[in-house]
């Protein structure tokens, strides 16, 4: 059983059908320590935000989720990666994402000389059956792929590649996502789209991981959140919890305890204050 500090496993979904990593450390090199016991977990069907600043190590725990550590000379050294009970952490990419696992990059990373449509058909290579079924899906999702599937996707906004990213992650069938800051460099408006999104991607039934720097947005759609920091996990609650937490309100959401809006130049030293590093 996977410790935690707040989240029950198991939830609707029945008992034990979750993601999960218990006390995981990676190592870069053989020498970096970069996760340092981190353990979390995703149910199925929920939405769990993993909030932190550059560097926290988030990136490396989705890499370790989905068995890209290798080409960047990252390897497991403590730990395991479960889904539904059965130990993941020794399978490579491919395998993981037939097993229900698929990871939307930071950077969205689509392939900009191919058509919407070849990137869409790109993501699905580990599914070939049924793949008719999730075109539909995704273009019913982003009718603005369906209008420009046959356009460059290196022509497409940041917004659109963004969409495109998610699409081609679908288009796996997954059961788990896990999303890199996807929000990431695009205008409030397409922001709150991209929640939108994510809320009726989950609605299907798929869970989310959601990686984000962005704490509004991640909070306010998760059921349950945590916090990094230096490799390790600080914080686990339930996010309307973390969402009133004084630390998360004043280094996350840039709230003064009054509820004023905190100015960088108040929190650029926050590391050395933070009560959770004391």
């Amino acid at each position: 059983m996977v410790a935690t500090l707040g989240w029950k496993t198991g939830g609707p979904g029945g008992a034990g059908r979750l993601l999960a990593v218990e006390n995981l450390e990676v190592v870069y090199d053989e020498v970096v320590l970069v996760l340092r016991g981190v353990s979390l977990t995703v149910p199925e069907g929920k939405i769990v935000a993993l909030l932190g600043g550059n560097g926290a190590g988030k990136t490396t725990l989705l890499r370790a989720l989905t068995g890209l550590l290798d080409i960047h000379d990252g390897d497991i050294t403590k730990g395991s990666i479960s889904l539904n009970g059965k130990r993941v952490d020794n399978l490579d990419a491919p395998r993981l994402v037939r097993q229900g696992i698929s990871q939307v990059p930071e950077g969205r990373r689509i392939f900009a000389e191919l058509t919407v449509e070849e990137n869409l058909r790109a993501g699905a290579h580990s599914a070939p059956t049924g793949i008719a079924d999730r075109f539909d899906r995704v273009y019913s999702l982003f009718p603005v792929l369906a209008q420009r599937r046959k356009g460059t996707a290196g022509f497409l906004s940041g917004g659109e590649q963004q969409m495109l990213a998610i699409g081609r992650a679908l288009m796996s069938d997954p059961r788990y996502l896990l999303l890199d800051e996807p929000s990431l460099g695009l205008a409030p408006q397409l922001v709150q789209q991209i929640r939108e999104l994510i809320v009726e991607i989950n609605k299907g039934g798929t869970a989310v991981l959601l990686v984000e720097q962005n704490a509004h947005m991640a909070l306010s759609i998760s059921e349950h959140g945590y916090v990094m920091e230096n490799g390790r996990v600080v914080m686990d609650k339930p996010s309307a919890e973390l969402q009133q937490d004084d630390d998360v309100k004043e280094f996350y959401l840039g709230l003064h305890k009054e509820g004023e809006l905190q100015s960088f130049r108040h929190v650029k030293h926050y590391r050395r204050r933070k009560r959770w590093l004391s």
